[in-house]
């Protein structure tokens, strides 16, 4: 019987745990430091993120958050990778440990997945791409052939990344943006084409969910 664990009893673990039935696991658990939650789905959570190397037990990280999701990885064992039947991943694709693949994703020849990444729900990564450790690709996002994406990125629903284009580390693109030329200094970029956000912008109704 295949058994795992999922910490983080929110939105994102209820997907991650539909695709953990789809690949097999016929119990699934959660865990999660909110005491008031007790139930994520049809699946019960059995105590806090602390036990969770305990259970000897397959074990998920399922919180959108990338440095949330980094410190918990980093202190886990038997972390595994959760990759729904519908994506579709070319053969000489690499995909690191603890990522999410959802359904109607696309990762194309010559892609390089790091750790901790989330391939949301029909977001695409073209060919000979680089994507770092605890990305997030949204909804619906799309990454063009030869883009290098450093740790910690949120490309956000919907954005479109132009071929050939560098993101640094700890980047937001905003949801819808696009992408055409490098991104060299951490912040948030949003619009089309991209340019990062200034103070005096009128966008405080914008979120990127990275909590």
């Amino acid at each position: 019987m295949k058994r795992i664990a999922i910490l983080g009893a929110g939105g994102h673990g209820k997907v991650a745990a539909d695709i953990a039935s789809l690949c097999g696991y016929s119990e699934i658990v959660f865990l999660d430091d909110n005491d008031a939650v007790k139930n994520c789905g049809p699946y019960p959570v059995i105590g806090k993120n602390a036990i969770a190397n305990s259970l000897g037990c397959d074990l998920f990280v399922a919180i959108g958050n990338p440095m949330v999701r980094r410190n918990l990885m980093e202190k886990l064992e038997s972390v595994v990778t959760l990759i729904h039947p519908n994506a579709v991943i070319a053969k000489n694709v690499t995909i690191g440990n603890g990522v999410i693949v959802m359904a109607g994703a696309v990762i194309n020849p010559g892609t390089s997945i790091g750790e901790g990444v989330i391939i949301n729900t029909c977001s695409s990564v073209d060919h000979d791409c680089e994507i770092g450790n605890y990305v997030h690709v949204a909804v619906g996002a799309h990454i063009a052939g030869s883009v290098r994406i450093e740790d910690s990125t949120w490309i956000g629903a919907g954005a479109t990344i132009s071929n050939n284009v560098n993101i640094c580390e700890n980047s937001v693109i905003g949801a819808g943006a696009v992408v055409v030329k490098d991104i060299w200094r951490p912040g948030v970029y949003i619009g089309i084409p991209a340019r990062e956000k200034r103070k005096d912008m009128h966008t405080e109704s914008i979120s990127f969910g990275r909590s």
